[in-house]
C-alpha cells in the first residue's frame, strides 16, 4: 500500500520510512553543478521545504538516501560540506527582536557544532561570517547555506507593523550581507520563499541571487507534472476511479481540473498542486485541501484595503514586471496574489512579452471567489 507523504518536509525521513518520492534529483544535480546562488519562489505547501532538505542530504553526502534515484547515476564524488540550515518556518516574528534571537540561536549552535570560539562582541552577522570561513578551514570544503522562506520574517508584519518590517529589512539585509563577504568560503546557497522583493533591498547586500522562479528548466522542480502522475499515481488514480464509479480517464480529467494548471515559465509546462494531490490520494476524496490549510494573514490584510476589483486582475495579460517583484504596494496586490499561487500564467505572448494570468484550477477559483465575497 502507497504511503503519502502529506506535508512531509524530510527527504530522509521520507525515503528511509518508504513514502512516495516523485524524483526531483535529475534537476537537483543540474542546480548544483551548474550555478552557485539561487532564488527559488513558489506558493506555499508547494514543496520547498522538501527540496531543500533534498539539497541538505545531497551536500552532506549521503548517498545511501539516493540509491536507485537519477542522482545515483549521475554523481561520482558525494563529498560531505558544512551545511548550515536556516529555516524560518514555525516561527513567529511579530514580536521585536524575534529575528534577531533566531539568527543568534542557529549561529551560536553552529558555533558549538564546530568548537569554536566565538568573539561575542561582534554582531550576528560578522559571526556567521567567522563561522562559514572557520569551516571551510576545518573541512577543506566550502560551505553550503540553504535558507528556506527567506522572507517571512517580512511577511508576518507586512502592512501591519511598518516599523518592526523596517527592522527586519535590516536585519536581513546585513545578515545576508554576510554572503558577499565571504563569498570565497561558499560552495552553494540557496534561498526559498513565496516572494521576490523588489524594492525591500534585503538582497542588496551581496551579488544578486539567481532567480529560476520562471527558469523553463526549473519549472517542474516542485510540483508535479503530468508525466510524474501518471508514472507514480496510476494505483491511487485507478482506485479512486472505481470508488468514483468513473473511467480512470475520466478520473485523469477531474484530478486535472480540480489541481492541476500551474505554470511557472514560457514553456507552459502543466504542474499540480503537490499538497492538494497527495491529499485527494490519501483519503480518496477530491477537496479543497490546499486552499482550506489556509490564507496567509498578510493576502488578507492587503486585500482588506484595496480597490481592486478581482474578475478585474483575471483573464488579463501583463508584463513580467506587473507580477513578478513585489514593490510593496498595498494598492496593488496582484504580485502578492500570483507569488502565493492564486493566480498563475496561463498562457504567454511572444510578441509582446507579456503573460495572461487567471486562476489555476478550480480549487483555488472556486475558494478564492468565496474569500472575496
Amino acid at each position: 500500500m502507497m504511503k503519502y507523504p502529506v506535508g512531509m518536509q524530510s527527504f530522509d525521513q521520507l525515503i528511509e520510512q518508504g513514502y512516495v518520492y516523485v524524483d526531483k534529483t535529475a534537476l537537483v544535480y543540474q542546480l548544483v553543478t551548474t550555478g552557485k546562488i539561487y532564488f527559488l519562489s513558489r506558493p506555499r505547501r508547494f514543496g520547498k521545504s522538501l527540496l531543500v532538505s533534498t539539497l541538505k542530504n545531497y551536500f552532506l553526502g549521503r548517498k545511501d538516501l539516493f540509491k536507485g534515484l537519477a542522482i545515483d547515476r549521475l554523481e561520482t564524488v558525494w563529498a560531505k560540506y558544512p551545511v548550515f540550515h536556516i529555516d524560518f518556518n514555525g516561527v513567529l516574528f511579530n514580536d521585536p527582536g524575534q529575528l534577531e534571537e533566531t539568527l543568534r540561536n542557529y549561529v551560536e549552535g553552529w558555533e558549538k557544532q564546530y568548537a569554536l570560539q566565538p568573539d561575542r562582541a561582534q554582531g550576528t552577522s560578522i559571526r556567521f561570517r567567522d563561522v562559514l570561513r572557520a569551516t571551510h578551514e576545518q573541512t577543506g570544503h566550502r560551505a553550503v547555506v540553504l535558507i528556506d522562506e527567506y522572507d517571512k520574517p517580512i511577511l508576518d508584519v507586512l502592512d501591519a507593523d511598518a516599523a518592526l518590517e523596517e527592522r527586519n529589512r535590516n536585519v536581513l539585509k546585513a545578515f545576508y550581507s554576510v554572503f558577499k563577504a565571504a563569498d570565497e568560503h561558499l560552495q552553494f546557497v540557496f534561498l526559498t520563499g513565496v516572494t521576490k522583493f523588489a524594492q525591500v533591498s534585503v538582497f542588496s547586500g551581496f551579488n544578486q541571487p539567481m532567480d529560476i522562479s520562471m527558469d523553463a528548466r526549473y519549472e517542474a522542480l516542485c510540483g508535479i507534472t503530468q508525466e510524474e502522475l501518471e508514472e507514480y499515481f496510476a494505483e491511487p488514480i485507478a482506485t479512486m476511479a472505481q470508488n468514483n464509479e468513473v473511467s480512470e480517464e475520466e478520473m485523469k480529467g477531474l484530478l486535472k481540473r480540480q489541481y492541476d494548471g500551474y505554470h511557472f515559465s514560457r514553456k507552459m509546462t502543466d504542474i499540480y498542486n503537490p499538497f492538494s494531490l497527495l491529499n485527494a490520494f490519501a483519503q480518496g476524496n477530491l477537496d479543497a485541501y490546499w486552499f482550506r490549510s489556509g490564507t496567509p494573514s498578510y493576502l488578507l490584510r492587503l486585500l482588506s484595503h484595496t480597490d481592486e476589483n478581482l474578475d478585474e486582475l483575471t483573464g488579463k495579460y501583463y508584463s513580467p514586471q506587473e507580477f513578478v517583484d513585489y514593490k510593496a504596494d498595498v494598492e496593488k496586490p496582484l504580485p502578492m496574489i500570483y507569488q502565493s499561487g492564486y493566480l498563475t500564467i496561463k498562457k504567454y505572448d511572444n510578441f509582446f512579452n507579456t503573460f495572461l494570468l487567471d486562476f489555476p484550477n478550480d480549487e483555488v477559483k472556486q475558494g478564492f471567489v468565496s474569500l472575496c465575497e
